[in-house]
């Protein structure tokens, strides 16, 4: 596949096709072959996107950010999960659309690009949706252009010492808000349908983080400036539970408290952000963590979380 640049790591190793292989790995430690850790129908996400069905949602293993919190540690870091070729995920797609899934829901794919733009060889009966930390180069967003439909992206930090001490990323936010300008670009405004699931369009997810006010109200203020109403779909997420490293760092091994969270609310909506989604106390939970267990991965076992 030559030398990987898929995203801002920018590792420049000749990556090799198979964790089995001999040869390279760059920061995401696995090879293009994607891994994939559980396969099914998922009733987490937005509602716009989950709908009452589920998403047919896909968990890659591995991850090119690594951060210190990360609810899906166990697959993002620990990389758990069944190296399978792309002729085996797309047959996933179709299992997850045959048991009525609203839409194919790619979680964490940016490592795995070109085996995703080659699944997507044929046009699916659903929007595919790319579900990923925000951590993204724009060529290869452009290089998805055809190919998807919802782009779910985080911003995660507009404050760089945040992104550096648990992420390893001081260059988030500048990579992060020009891929996600020009994911808006190719998509354009968002469009749902008559049923209240999203269409197309871009939706950006913001995980609040424990003791970090200015990251938050850095991310506010950049989506109130850069986007306008009815543009994108925006989402205020509380759903923070302390998970992997995060006892390593005080300052965020510990829940968001509610005075926390109605801040956050209440300068979103000073700043006039409407269109979105705010989150219920309720979904920091560790209960609301999928079981990586590899379920429909091989093959359909009609699992659901």
């Amino acid at each position: 596949m030559g030398i990987c640049n898929v995203c801002p790591r920018a590792c420049k190793v000749f990556r090799k096709n198979s964790i089995n292989d001999k040869g390279q790995v760059g920061y995401c430690r696995l090879g293009y072959l994607p891994v994939v850790s559980r396969a099914a129908l998922h009733h987490w996400e937005e509602p716009c996107i989950s709908g009452t069905k589920g998403a047919g949602t896909v968990f890659f293993a591995g991850c090119n950010l690594s951060c210190v919190y990360c609810q899906n540690y166990e697959i993002s870091e620990l990389r758990k999960g069944k190296e399978i070729s792309v002729e085996r995920l797309k047959e996933i797609y179709h299992e997850l659309i045959a048991r009525g899934a609203h839409n194919i829901d790619l979680v964490t794919p940016t490592h795995f690009t070109h085996a995703i733009y080659q699944s997507l060889n044929e046009e699916l009966p659903v929007p595919v949706v790319y579900n990923c930390g925000g951590y993204e180069s724009r060529s290869a967003v452009a290089f998805l252009r055809k190919k998807i439909q919802i782009w779910l992206p985080d911003l995660k930090y507009s404050d760089e010492e945040a992104a550096r001490k648990y992420s390893r990323a001081p260059d988030y936010f500048n990579k992060a808000t020009a891929a996600i300008e020009q994911m808006y670009r190719q998509t354009g405004p968002y469009e749902m349908g008559s049923d209240g699931l999203l269409k197309k369009g871009v939706l950006v997810r913001h995980l609040m983080l424990p003791s970090q006010w200015e990251n938050t109200k850095g991310v506010l203020e950049y989506i109130a400036e850069t986007f306008d109403k009815g543009q994108i779909l925006f989402s205020l997420m509380r759903q923070y539970t302390p998970y992997g490293r995060a006892s390593e760092f005080p300052e965020i091994n510990r829940k968001i408290t509610d005075e926390e969270y109605e801040q956050a609310q209440e300068y979103m909506e000073e700043l006039g952000i409407e269109d979105g989604y705010v989150q219920q106390k309720e979904s920091s939970s560790k209960q609301f963590i999928p079981l990586f267990d590899c379920s429909g991965v091989l093959q359909d076992d009609g699992g659901d979380i």
